[in-house]
């Protein structure tokens, strides 16, 4: 272990020490790293330092609620508390603050640094995930990590690399992987029944996927869902975004789009992938962001979205330019 590691390690334990009120808060729509991050770590404080008030606010996902569950405090009856956002690098994707008065942030992050900046700050886009670092953390500190907190970093990390087959796997991934299994004996195995296991609803929608997506020749994919798609397959808004990875070794597509129109909050929902273009530069363009192979963006304009896949099919062209392909 470096001594930069070392050394943010101890920070960010002597922040967590310090107050004792603690308030942890991730992106809006999470997923299995943004939630299992923030349970994992809040369960590990608790334990840890039993006297102090802990609490994973935000909107939960009925599909992941075997993560485990959030908390619904008076955040403005709270003084002199610590802010930890975890997944998120912008403040207006931040979920379930509204009303707390912190006083620090510490944040802990994989995306590439935007306008959250903490007090403490670790951001490194080089891990999988925040799993991935919130599991390095625990193994390397005295913060307490039970079987069900490692069971979940683990599940955050399988999600975010899916199943380690991603570019953002690295050695070091796999070593925190295997430490975090060796120190808490947990049955990895059966942990996949609850990130894979879907409805015969969801195969058929995801057929559907693939059979309506349409790619240009410069191997670009887009498809909309609207809200009739998802009612016809009797599938959630998130089954659109849980299903963007499984297009990844299609040989006709480097960069796919999957949209969503998310009935409820009246916006249109972008997921993007790429398996050589970089494209959060694009979606940054859009007021979207995220990594340079896994991006996303949000909008209210459908016109926005008819632009950004116009923008992405551009990247490719000038992609297969540039790489002679």
């Amino acid at each position: 272990m470096s001594d930069k590691m070392k050394e943010m390690y101890k920070k960010v334990f002597k922040i967590i020490k310090k107050y004792n009120n603690i308030v942890l808060a991730r992106h809006i729509s999470p997923d299995p790293d943004a939630i299992a991050s923030q349970i994992a770590l809040r369960d590990s404080i608790k334990l840890t330092f039993p006297e102090k008030n802990v609490y994973a606010v935000g909107a939960g996902v009925h599909k992941f609620k075997y993560l485990g569950t959030l908390d619904k405090p008076d955040l403005s009856s709270l003084d002199n508390a610590l802010l930890i956002v975890l997944d998120v690098p912008n403040f207006y994707r931040v979920d379930g603050i509204n009303g707390l008065e912190y006083s620090a942030i510490l944040k802990i992050d994989h995306h590439p640094a935007e306008d959250i900046i903490g007090d403490v700050d670790w951001t490194d886009s080089t891990k999988s995930s925040t799993c991935e670092m919130i599991s390095e953390l625990l193994l390397n500190t005295s913060l307490v990590m039970d079987k069900k907190c490692a069971e979940d970093l683990y599940v955050g990390m399988v999600f975010d690399s899916d199943r380690f087959l991603l570019p953002n796997t690295t050695a070091n991934t796999l070593k925190t992987a295997y430490e975090l299994i060796t120190a808490s004996n947990i049955d990895f195995v059966s942990l996949y029944d609850n990130l894979y296991e879907r409805s015969i609803n969801e195969e058929k929608f995801r057929a559907y996927l693939i059979n309506n997506i349409e790619i240009t020749e410069n191997k670009f994919g887009f498809i909309f869902v609207s809200s009739e798609d998802l009612r016809k397959f009797n599938v959630e808004a998130t089954s659109v975004s849980n299903q963007v990875n499984d297009f990844y070794f299609i040989k006709e597509l480097i960069c796919w789009m999957f949209v969503v129109y998310d009935e409820r909050n009246s916006i249109y929902k972008a997921n993007i992938r790429s398996r050589g273009p970089v494209i959060n530069e694009v979606a940054s363009k859009y007021k979207g962001g995220g990594h340079k192979f896994a991006s996303g963006c949000r909008t209210t304009d459908y016109k926005v979205i008819e632009d950004l896949a116009k923008d992405l099919d551009k990247t490719c062209k000038e992609y297969f330019n540039e790489e002679n392909i």
